[in-house]
């Protein structure tokens, strides 16, 4: 199944087995082309939780010592292995993207660069994780998803808005068993 959503698009499909794999080929790419290594790199959002329907685009997590540097030669780096920065203004991350082709209309791979190991970094793994190992929540998760989808094909920022009460008590169960 093609990875691969439009600017604004929202539309779901069921979890591909092959979305690991893709994974796999592109994290090694990244560490055989920028100055990643392997534990640098995470797969998350939803197609890396199991059994769920998902967005058709990778997100993966890339860590880095600091968010203060210079990052132009890390995005020459990147751009080499087909991603480019996007004009997403966020605090302690930078995002990517992996497009099909030169026109850059449909992105298929995210990058979301944040400090390694930074309250970012931990809340995203603890969220991945959370939701694979709780199928109680999985389908809940789903549920919103497939809701919203089921409703409107495009609008990704209400998309977002609409997931953020489920995640934030996600991440509340993080703070209550710290």
């Amino acid at each position: 199944m093609g990875l691969g959503l439009k600017r604004n698009e929202v539309r779901l499909v069921s979890h591909d087995a092959t979305w690991g794999k893709l994974f796999q080929e592109t994290k090694k790419d990244l560490v055989e082309n920028t100055e990643f290594k392997e534990h640098q790199i995470e797969h998350i959002g939803s197609t890396a939780i199991k059994d769920i329907q998902a967005k058709p685009i990778l997100d993966m997590l890339v860590g880095v010592q600091s968010m203060d540097r210079d990052l132009t030669p890390l995005e020459k780096e990147l751009r080499s292995c087909g991603f480019y920065r996007l004009k997403v203004e966020k605090e302690n991350e930078v995002v990517f993207a992996k497009f099909t082709d030169k026109t850059f209309e449909v992105k298929t791979q995210y990058i979301h660069l944040t400090p390694y190991q930074g309250e970012l970094w931990n809340n995203l793994i603890y969220y991945r994780d959370y939701l694979n190992e709780n199928e109680a929540a999985r389908k809940e998760y789903e549920q919103l998803k497939v809701g919203f989808a089921s409703k409107q094909n495009e609008g990704i920022e209400a998309y977002t808005d609409m997931k953020e009460t489920f995640v934030k008590a996600v991440l509340a169960t993080r703070e209550k068993d710290a």
